[in-house]
């Protein structure tokens, strides 16, 4: 996973409400298990509809998404996050997410950015005409027109996407001391020690 310090770009001003898992990766679009080419398939139906935000020029390649409460509600699904991040999306800012989705972003190198519905509208207002920064450094939300909004992540969270760390890059972090443990028990109780002749 690629850390996450800094998200700075023009941001899609959205702002609709309990946008679920399916709007924004349609379900006939999970017969993959490849995270590549979902972005194709994001937001599909609100794409069908003229004149969509996401198929406008202005906001083209945005890294950043402004959405209203409870972002994500619904399935529990990866190809969600997964989509998101095949579209450029690398940060969120709602009023609130869906917990699964909330650690699926996550997961998968997404800023999921907390904040009050009046710090919504404004950054809304101002996505339509200039660029948007999150910091994770700062645990900050800043426009050109000195704006700035604190926010919070989990202490684990932030460490995760500043580091890039997944599962498997937590897993290899430990390597060392996971080694040693397997060294200490093949010691200790030989008799666990799997054969590995046929």
């Amino acid at each position: 996973m690629t850390p996450v310090r800094r998200v700075e770009g023009g941001a899609y001003p959205w702002g609709a409400k309990n946008v679920d898992t399916d709007v924004i990766i349609p379900a006939h679009w999970l017969k993959t298990i490849s995270r590549a080419g979902l972005g194709k398939g994001a937001f599909e139906t609100v794409r069908a509809q003229p004149g969509n935000i996401f198929d406008d020029e202005r906001y083209a390649g945005s890294p950043i998404l402004i959405a209203g409460d409870n972002f994500g509600c619904g399935s529990s699904r990866e190809h969600a996050a997964w989509a998101l991040k095949d579209l450029g999306i690398t940060a969120i800012i709602a009023p609130s997410y869906s917990d699964i989705f909330s650690g699926n972003a996550v997961k998968n190198g997404i800023v999921p950015v907390v904040l009050p519905q009046d710090a919504i509208d404004r950054l809304i207002e101002v996505a339509k005409t200039d660029e948007v920064t999150v910091d994770l450094e700062t645990m900050t939300v800043t426009t050109p027109f000195q704006d700035r909004f604190e926010f919070t992540l989990d202490a684990f969270r932030r460490t995760c996407l500043i580091e890039g760390l997944d599962e498997v890059g937590l897993t290899l972090a430990r390597d060392t001391a996971i080694s040693k443990y397997e060294s200490a028990v093949a010691v200790e109780r030989p008799w666990l020690r799997v054969s590995t002749q046929v």
